[in-house]
C-alpha cells in the first residue's frame, strides 16, 4: 500500500507522461491530439480535485494563517487550469507554435509546483495523517472523474 506521498507523486509521474504524449502528438499533428489533450486535461484536474478536495482540508488544521503552502497549491492549480484552457485553443485551432510557448510556461509551472507539493505538502501529509493513510488515499481515488 502507497503513502500518500508515493500515492500522489506517481499520480504526478502518470499526468507528466501524459504531457510528453501530449507535445509529441501536436510536433507530429498527428490525429489524436484532441483525444491526448482531454487524458491529460482529465487526469491533470483530476489530481487538483483530489488534493483540494480531500488532502488539503484534512492538512489544514496543522497550518497557520499567516504559513499556509495550501492556499499557494491552489492558487497554482489555477494559473494552470487557465493555461490548460488556452492550450485547448491552440489545439483547436491547430496553432503549433502558441500551443507551444503556452506548453513550456505550463511545464516550468507543473515542475516547480510538484517539487513544492512532493517536499512541503506530501511530507507534511505523511507526517500528519499516516495513521488515515488508507482512509485518505481511497477518498482521492473516489474522485476519480
Amino acid at each position: 500500500m502507497f503513502d500518500i506521498k508515493e500515492f500522489l507523486t506517481q499520480d504526478h509521474r502518470e499526468c507528466d507522461e501524459l504531457f510528453a504524449e501530449l507535445e509529441d502528438a501536436v510536433a507530429k499533428k498527428s490525429g489524436d491530439i484532441d483525444e491526448k489533450f482531454e487524458k491529460f486535461y482529465d487526469d491533470l484536474t483530476n489530481h487538483f480535485k483530489m488534493e483540494e478536495m480531500i488532502l488539503f482540508p484534512m492538512l489544514g488544521e496543522f497550518v497557520t494563517i499567516s504559513n499556509n503552502p495550501l492556499r499557494a497549491m491552489e492558487m497554482e492549480h489555477e494559473q494552470m487550469r487557465v493555461l490548460l484552457s488556452k492550450m485547448r485553443k491552440a489545439t483547436e485551432k491547430m496553432d503549433k507554435e502558441s500551443f507551444f510557448s503556452l506548453s513550456e510556461t505550463l511545464m516550468l509551472l507543473m515542475q516547480q509546483h510538484n517539487i513544492k507539493e512532493e517536499q512541503l505538502i506530501y511530507t507534511m501529509a505523511n507526517e500528519h495523517l499516516a495513521d488515515e493513510a488508507s482512509y485518505v488515499i481511497s477518498q482521492m481515488r473516489s474522485i476519480a472523474y
